[in-house]
């Protein structure tokens, strides 16, 4: 890369987002080099709902998002019995703007990276650089040296740390990680299409101190199902030893269709237990020349439905921020990465403290507040207000501020 000065970029971590920032910096003419530290780059856990924006941003990388890759999902907030509290609306002004019908999209999240991965490949099939483990960086006045566990060096520009939660580039170069258990475990499974349900409803359903959830999603261009469970836990909680007896039990309360998931799925394979941690929010995501993004920076609970999408838009508006910049200038450098801090830091930092506000609520009331919360919910318009004003009115804003996106 040593002949490419002002233009020389080091990714680490091949998850969405570091990919996601490959494919723009090297649609922006940079020259990228994305290193994993594992054989062959694959993401974790199950399937994902990716809204409007992420959706607009997948467009924009050259993948086809109408076409076979996820279902258009309605998601509502319901009781124990089945009862609707909160109907999350599509935003007329956002589908005609974006030319993308609704707002959220179900798919395998292995189905939604290969897809990126493929699309990054396209440009350039020698970015990803596997069996490469990061371990530290040393910048200098007008560089970066990035070190890899194997003896291998490499100088770049601008050095982005997508390596997920216990990120070691962000710990260089903000501090130590203070990563905190939030209190939940989420058993996050899928399954085949289950044909008697339709195909354009997700279901967040809540009891006393449980969610059972599910939302229809495509995987590998057919229709199926991902359903999760969301129960109190600890950072010092052991796992159960009987996986399947106990997330049937945590199911048993819940109101049809829920009853349906466990018997069609393969628990050898096809769940995966995330207990959840996250980090006290950030003001600034940068040090110099070196910058993070995703869950490096703003790792979030469940309740968001997000961290896959997040991840993706902190790609693409890193990139947005560089633009066609010579980053061989620190201040050119300095000045990018504060843009992109400006559009994406308060942002995130929102749907991280909301998330977890959801999880406080839904998860941590003690019994005679849940009776209460239950009531309100079910009987007042109280939890629809909370989830449009909190949730859905930054993200649509953001939308609609997207105009390179719009039809």
């Amino acid at each position: 890369m040593k002949d490419h000065v002002g233009k020389r970029v080091a990714i680490i971590g091949a998850g969405p987002g570091g990919v996601s920032a490959a494919i723009a910096l090297r649609k922006a003419n940079y020259e990228v080099r994305l290193y994993e530290q594992n054989p062959e780059p694959k993401p974790l856990g199950g399937a994902v709902l990716l809204s409007v924006p992420v959706l607009a941003v997948l467009r924009y990388y050259g993948i086809d998002v109408v076409n076979n890759f996820g279902l258009k999902t309605r998601v509502q907030f319901r009781n124990t019995k089945g009862g609707v509290r909160v109907d999350l609306p599509f935003n007329k002004s956002v589908e005609q703007a974006m030319g993308i019908e609704g707002w959220h999209y179900g798919i395998l999240r292995s189905s939604a990276y290969a897809k990126m991965v493929d699309a990054l490949n396209v440009l350039d099939p020698e970015v990803i650089k596997p069996d490469h483990k990061f371990v530290a960086y040393e910048e200098r006045d007008n560089e970066v040296v990035v070190k890899f566990d194997n003896g291998n060096e490499i100088a770049v520009d601008l050095l982005i740390g997508a390596d997920g939660i216990r990120s070691r580039v962000s710990q260089q170069a903000l501090g130590g990680l203070d990563l905190f258990h939030v209190g939940l475990r989420v058993w996050l499974a899928w399954c085949e299409d289950i044909a008697e349900l339709p195909k354009d409803i997700g279901a967040l359903h809540h009891g006393r101190n449980v969610q059972a959830s599910y939302f229809p999603m495509k995987h590998e261009g057919k229709p199926g199902f991902e359903w999760w469970i969301v129960e109190r836990s600890s950072e010092t909680a052991a796992p159960p030893r009987d996986p399947e007896g106990h997330v049937r039990n945590l199911l048993a309360p819940f109101a049809y269709p829920m009853n349906l998931f466990a018997d069609r799925t393969d628990f050898s394979k096809q769940i995966f237990r995330w207990e959840v941690y996250n980090r006290p929010s950030l003001s600034k995501w940068s040090n110099g020349r070196v910058v993070c993004l995703g869950d490096a920076v703003h790792p979030v609970s469940p309740y968001a439905a997000y961290g896959m999408g997040m991840a993706i838009e902190d790609g693409y508006f890193l990139a947005r921020a560089i633009g066609t910049s010579d980053l061989s200038d620190r201040i050119t450098v300095e000045r990018s990465i504060a843009k992109f801090e400006a559009e994406r830091v308060a942002y995130c930092n929102q749907q991280v403290e909301f998330a977890r506000k959801l999880g406080n609520i839904f998860h941590k009331a003690p019994a005679p507040l849940a009776w209460l919360r239950d009531q309100v919910f079910d009987r007042t318009g109280l939890l629809q207000s909370i989830v449009e004003k909190d949730y859905l009115a930054d993200a649509e804003r953001m939308s609609m501020s997207l105009k390179e996106f719009h039809v």
